[in-house]
């Protein structure tokens, strides 16, 4: 298998388009992580039922965010996408989240060539309650192991999403 990090770039980010890698599909529990050192995706764990993923979860490519690990996404899309797939996505903002006291964000995107909703989601505006799932669902999917241990800190636009994502790139160059 492929090491992403190495033959994928992460995408036209000043033009507002990321390439993320696909980890766990929506609506699973198995939580796959990909490990960058055996170039291959694991199953770390598998999840109780309620705590299934609200959507697409994966990477971008040439990231390392603040946690040492590659920057995540969330990925909005009409269907479930499998493990390992990759795609072109436009940004459309980002949550800002921890995880036992280190920052690891989300940038959420939607796939850049959706002719099925003709391409409506432009901003975290147009997604309505869907945040508030996602907020839900990051605070809470680890209070059965250790409670308190996520917190969504708040939300940030295309810009905002941007700069950390180029932020993340640098630190990767620098590993």
């Amino acid at each position: 298998m492929p090491d992403f990090n190495k033959v994928l770039a992460p995408g036209d980010i000043d033009g507002g388009m990321v390439n993320t890698v696909i980890e766990i599909s929506e609506g699973s529990r198995l939580k796959i992580e990909w490990d960058r050192e055996r170039a291959s995706f694991m199953l770390d764990r598998v999840e109780p039922r309620i705590f299934a993923k609200p959507c697409n979860y994966g990477f971008i490519p040439g990231t390392l965010d603040q946690d040492g690990d590659e920057l995540d996404t969330l990925v909005i899309c009409p269907e479930p996408l499998p493990t390992g797939v990759w795609l072109e996505a436009k940004i459309i903002g980002v949550m800002k989240f921890e995880d036992d006291g280190e920052v690891d964000d989300k940038i959420v995107c939607v796939p850049a060539d959706n002719r099925d909703d003709d391409n409506a989601i432009q901003s975290l505006s147009d997604v309505g309650r869907l945040v508030e799932q996602f907020e839900h669902h990051f605070s809470h999917y680890k209070d059965l192991k250790k409670p308190g241990s996520t917190k969504v800190l708040g939300w940030g636009d295309v810009a905002e999403a941007q700069q950390i994502i180029h932020e993340c790139i640098e630190r990767y160059k620098t590993q």
